[in-house]
């Protein structure tokens, strides 16, 4: 019997390839640039980020993947609230009090993945 520890880090190893390979397609349709996609993954290494491009890590760090998580949170949910411009929208100023005039992108900048959290709540509370 595996201990949770093991399972937890096979769990994040099995997710670390589909978890990238999503955040990168996102981050081309987002057109973000390579400090925007760095920023979002909680990176300041540009050879670590160039690593996880190419696929050459076998396990991203667990706040890495909840970051990935609400990327991919936000990207879907703007795609069923807005599918003809949900990519456009993450840069477009918002009026919200959320964003106080800004884009949900330079909310999202800031480096704190609690602002990730607060951009998907925003997002999913708009669906509801």
């Amino acid at each position: 019997m595996q201990s949770t520890t093991t399972v937890k880090a096979t769990s994040r190893k099995d997710l670390t390839g589909p978890a990238l390979r999503t955040f990168f397609r996102i981050a081309e349709a987002w057109k973000l640039q390579e400090q925007e996609q760095m920023r979002l993954l909680g990176l300041e290494s540009r050879s670590t980020f160039q690593s996880w491009k190419r696929g050459s890590v076998s396990t991203i760090p667990k706040d890495a993947l909840e970051r990935i998580s609400y990327v991919l949170g936000i990207y879907k949910g703007l795609h069923i609230l807005l599918p003809q411009t949900a990519d456009e929208w993450v840069r477009k100023p918002n009026a919200a009090k959320t964003f106080s005039g800004r884009s949900a992108l330079d909310r999202m900048m800031s480096g704190n993945v609690a602002d990730l959290f607060v951009v998907r709540q925003y997002v999913d509370a708009q669906r509801a």
